[in-house]
């Protein structure tokens, strides 16, 4: 989930950069009726790129999918809710999705093959009590 989620996200952020760019996606923002638009379409483009690729590595998971999952829910009320649910229509079927995965790894965290997992394995170990100290020592740990 984290992976495919991850994709999803740097690959909209890509599409942004390569299609309309920082000032674009402002703008594009600015027609659909966001507010602070040439502040919040250079963010979220940010977000999906950044975030997208902290996803794929399992670095930030919870803090990236609770980011993320708020963006979406921005987009759900402010762009797509008028439009009905259908994604074809505009609606926001695919954002409440994505609003629903980030919030799951937001909760659920990253899983044991990501980044994230292992710097917290590292962390543990250091910090473990050494294997000769008394046992009531070693049991606290």
């Amino acid at each position: 989930m984290r992976i495919v989620t991850g994709l999803t996200m740097f690959l909209h952020g890509w599409q942004k950069l390569t299609a309309a760019g920082f000032g674009g996606v402002g703008e594009m923002f600015a027609g659909m009726g966001v507010p602070l638009a040439g502040i919040a379409g250079p963010l979220t483009l940010v977000v999906e790129l950044v975030g997208g690729a902290l996803l794929l590595l399992g670095l930030g998971t919870r803090i990236v999918g609770a980011v993320y999952g708020l963006v979406m829910l921005g987009a759900l009320v402010i762009v797509h809710l008028s439009a009905g649910f259908f994604v074809a229509e505009g609606g926001y079927e695919l954002v409440l999705l994505l609003a629903g995965v980030t919030a799951a790894l937001a909760i659920a965290g990253p899983g044991a093959w990501s980044l994230d997992a292992l710097v917290a394995g590292r962390r543990a170990a250091t910090s473990a009590a050494p294997v000769d100290a008394p046992e009531r020592e070693r049991v606290a740990v």
